[in-house]
């Protein structure tokens, strides 16, 4: 549990006390409307990393503040009241704006003092190519500062059009209003479960895999890009049948191993991603999995950008993209 958290939720409570005409936190719409979407205590404070009672006093407390109930409690679920509703889109709108300018500042703050946010999902951060990257980058700008963060399967698309990060080691395809470099390509693996009668095979193809539900991805994640990775449709048209919704890859290998679904990955997930109960088989008829460096089509001409998308150029001259890098 996040204890700065609790003290800041601890301080609203002693503020709210003492004054019963406070206007509500941004933080408390927030968790109102993180309920809205769980309608569940429990999973709510899970995803906002408080504890349960800690976030129902917040909710409690907005209720005080604007002087309506916005929840129907009961033991066994929970409900939007008519106002609850109503508001529901006016909380998001504020949460949104709030989270547009922190975004905005937070770019700013990084352009003018020459800071670069890079994001990173699964092993890309590993693989040969990314390291040439960064090194060539900090031989050429020295005084860049980088930071560097691992992104999970449900944000990190997210996370680069909200400005979050400036741009993304990733595998493609991307959204329209994303611009890439091809920095690799492999071939792509499907993950099964130890006991899957394919497990042991060098070599499947797709109809083999037919039937055998795909792990599927929160909404958060463009539906283009999981299509591709799910190969849905299949080539005979059949649609894929989906099974839990992962949001990391270690969710993704859990599922997997406990033969609940299976995933398509990169084959440099053979190496770097080994877990037991799960095994690795190639697939002969599938595109190959695309290694790309990403960044917002709008931000391309930013300094800091500009220096990343060099430097990647300059390693592409010496090695130049292919299979099996």
């Amino acid at each position: 549990m996040d204890t700065s958290a609790e003290d800041d939720l601890a301080d609203g409570e002693k503020g709210s006390a003492a004054s019963s005409s406070r206007e509500p936190s941004v933080h408390q719409l927030r968790l109102f409307v993180v309920l809205a979407e769980e309608l569940h205590f429990g999973n709510a404070a899970r995803r906002m990393f408080i504890s349960q009672p800690a976030f129902s006093r917040q909710i409690r407390a907005l209720e005080r503040h604007l002087g309506v109930g916005l929840v129907a409690r009961s033991s066994r679920r929970v409900e939007l009241t008519s106002a609850g509703q109503a508001l529901l889109p006016e909380a998001r709108a504020v949460v949104d704006s709030m989270d547009h300018i922190r975004h905005v500042a937070q770019t700013q703050v990084r352009y003018t003092h020459g800071r670069l946010a890079i994001g990173s999902i699964g092993a890309e951060a590993q693989q040969p190519y990314t390291r040439a990257i960064l090194a060539e980058l900090r031989t050429r700008n020295p005084d860049l500062k980088l930071d560097v963060c691992s992104l999970d399967i449900a944000h990190h698309v997210l996370a680069l059009t909200e400005g979050e990060v400036d741009v993304v080691f990733l595998v493609s395809p991307m959204p329209p209003g994303i611009e890439t470099l091809t920095l690799a390509t492999e071939p792509r693996v499907a993950c099964l479960p130890a006991d899957d009668p394919l497990a042991d095979r060098t070599s499947v193809t797709v109809a083999e895999l037919a039937g055998r539900p795909v792990v599927d991805v929160p909404p958060e994640c463009p539906r283009t890009w999981w299509d591709f990775w799910s190969v849905d449709p299949r080539p005979d048209g059949t649609r894929v049948r989906y099974g839990p919704v992962v949001h990391d890859i270690e969710a993704l290998f859990l599922a997997v191993a406990h033969g609940e679904a299976m995933a398509f990955l990169p084959a440099a997930a053979r190496n770097f991603f080994p877990r037991p109960g799960v095994r690795y088989v190639e697939v002969s008829d599938v595109p190959p999995s695309t290694a790309a460096l990403a960044w917002m089509a709008r931000n391309r001409t930013m300094p800091t950008v500009k220096a990343i998308r060099r430097a990647a150029r300059t390693v592409l001259q010496r090695t130049p993209p292919g299979p099996g890098r």
